[in-house]
């Protein structure tokens, strides 16, 4: 296994809670020549598996948003993962098996004020899902996505400490609670499995039942 990311040190941290033989792979998968590191990469340890998760959030009104802001988004969670699922695709081709998930969101089907640029990025990265699908389904790699609701990462220590925010979940949602960061693992393990083999194209959402609950 590999894991990437740009800071070293947080990928070391990252490894070491991890209960297997683990690489790093530091890089910037936003970099011109990030492409060229997944094929080193596959070229010395093969590449199976690649699990797109990097991405950026922007919570702020479209107007206060410049074109350089839009792009970097757009750069980070759309643009970047169709290049590291093209370079992973490259070397999955002459296995007939590979399996490429990418994490998108539920700000992909539904939507809210402040958050125009992250929901275009994470709509289109499903949609790439399904264009990817149809691309690289002759070789026997399969593409599929998965769609976290709330969940109570590092990222979002501040608001899931929020008790308000905590009752308007256990309102708005199916089981009531944030999601654990460990919640997402499953439907990844799935997707990346044998069982998921004529799976292809689809997007798991895995949010406590936001999006059916009303």
């Amino acid at each position: 296994m590999l894991v990437n990311g740009r800071d070293e040190g947080r990928l070391a941290a990252a490894a070491a809670r991890i209960d297997d033989d683990v690489l790093l792979a530091p890089f910037d998968i936003t970099a011109s020549d990030a492409e060229e590191r997944v094929a080193s990469i596959a070229a010395r340890h093969g590449l199976d598996i690649l699990v797109n998760n990097v991405g950026l959030r922007g919570r702020q009104p479209l107007d206060d948003f410049d074109i350089d802001g839009v792009r970097r988004l757009t750069d980070a969670n759309l643009v970047a993962p169709l290049m590291m699922a093209r370079a992973a695709a490259r070397a999955m081709a002459g296995s007939g098996r590979g399996r490429i998930i990418n994490i998108t969101s539920i700000a992909g089907p539904i939507a809210n004020s402040g958050s125009a640029v992250y929901t275009m990025t994470k709509g289109g990265l499903a949609a790439l899902t399904r264009a990817l699908a149809a691309d690289f389904g002759p070789q026997g790699t399969t593409v599929n996505s998965i769609a976290p609701g709330f969940f109570a990462t590092e990222t979002n220590a501040e608001v899931a400490a929020d008790p308000a925010v905590g009752d308007w979940l256990a309102r708005r949602t199916s089981l009531g609670r944030w999601g654990k960061p460990e919640e997402i693992a499953g439907a990844a393990v799935f997707l990346a499995s044998d069982a998921a083999s004529y799976i292809t194209g689809q997007t798991i959402t895995v949010d406590g039942g936001f999006l059916a609950h009303f």
